[in-house]
């Protein structure tokens, strides 16, 4: 059986006229950048990359050393590419401009270079998510103002999940297509054509430990799950929790589910938990060309209007029925 490369999915898609040269060659550079991260990551306290890096990010939450390093691995390989205007990172503050000797692109790309960074040093899957949307700003320096566009205007999204194998999954608006790392060959193999969310679920992933904080439409279905057969939804669900969204959401893409960090008490003055740029929506892009959906509990994540570079939002999105059930909920609530 021919093995088929990630270079050659993409040449593929360009050829079908689905993206352009560019947007083919900014894939292949994140795609390297993915292979470095995996190496530092791989070799854990062999290389001293464990623990924290004595630094807080935009956030304010503790850096820990392979944030800083995937972070950097990332702005370097995408800096002098001359397929970017500029990028944004979960882990900095304000935009990152393309340094003037290096030509510019017509994209942005926003990343959140190492998600489920907690979980580190205890050897569980992290992952890195990125989103492509194109620079609205023509030839002018882009600001933020310019990558403050709905969900539903990007042209690519992706993650790289770092565990027993590293894949790469990525959407250019043609379905969600799987890539496992070959090590020994140094290349990404296409391994998961057309990756589809079942409608229907029966396995569950939210932090319980924040129940007390939960709304009322997120606890009356958590509850009705936990009742089992003998409860409403007439079927018994299990509960998995990784603590990674990329690890959570893989999980999703592979066999189904529904992935939930609500709007709470504990996070309502943030306006949620998660990053509306960096994870709901290239997630929600990906979830939706499975298949599944995306909402915050009350609208659709991809047609939110961001209003600022670290927006916060509530996340509910995977297997279609029970997101839109969630929703009913909210919505009758």
């Amino acid at each position: 059986m021919r093995r088929v490369t990630l270079t050659q999915f993409l040449i593929e898609q360009q050829r079908a006229g689905r993206i352009s040269p560019d947007l083919r060659l900014l894939i292949e550079v994140v795609a390297r950048a993915v292979k470095a991260i995996s190496v530092n990551v791989s070799k854990g306290a062999l290389a001293g990359v464990l623990g924290e890096a004595g630094t807080d990010n935009v956030q304010g939450e503790a850096q820990k050393k392979l944030d800083v390093i995937a972070n950097e691995i990332l702005l370097q390989a995408n800096e002098w590419g001359g397929h970017l205007a500029a990028m944004a990172s979960e882990e900095v503050e304000t935009v990152h401009q393309i340094p003037f000797d290096y030509p510019k692109g017509g994209f942005l790309l926003l990343f959140d270079p190492l998600d489920g960074s907690s979980n580190i040093d205890v050897n569980i899957s992290v992952g890195t998510i990125f989103s492509v949307l194109r620079n609205p700003a023509g030839g002018s320096e882009p600001t933020e103002a310019n990558f403050l566009q709905p969900g539903s205007e990007q042209v690519a999204a992706g993650y790289a999940v770092y565990g027993p194998s590293t894949q790469l999954v990525l959407t250019v608006g043609n379905g969600v297509h799987g890539f496992t790392l070959d090590r020994e060959m140094g290349s990404f193999v296409y391994t998961q054509p057309f990756m589809t969310i079942p409608v229907d679920t029966q396995e569950f992933a939210i932090n319980a430990s924040n129940a007390r904080f939960w709304e009322q439409p997120v606890k009356r279905y958590v509850d009705e799950m936990q009742a089992g057969k003998g409860g409403p939804l007439g079927k018994d669900y299990n509960m998995r929790w990784v603590a990674s969204m990329v690890a959570d959401v893989h999980r999703i893409l592979t066999r189904g589910g529904i992935f939930m960090y609500p709007m709470d008490e504990k996070c309502r003055a943030k306006g949620g938990k998660l990053r509306l740029m960096y994870e709901a929506n290239p997630m929600a892009m990906l979830v939706e060309q499975a298949g599944g959906a995306a909402s915050t509990g009350r609208e659709r994540i991809m047609d939110l209007k961001p209003t600022e570079l670290h927006q916060r939002v509530p996340v509910i999105l995977g297997s279609k029925n029970e997101v839109e059930r969630v929703v009913s909920y909210h919505l009758e609530a």
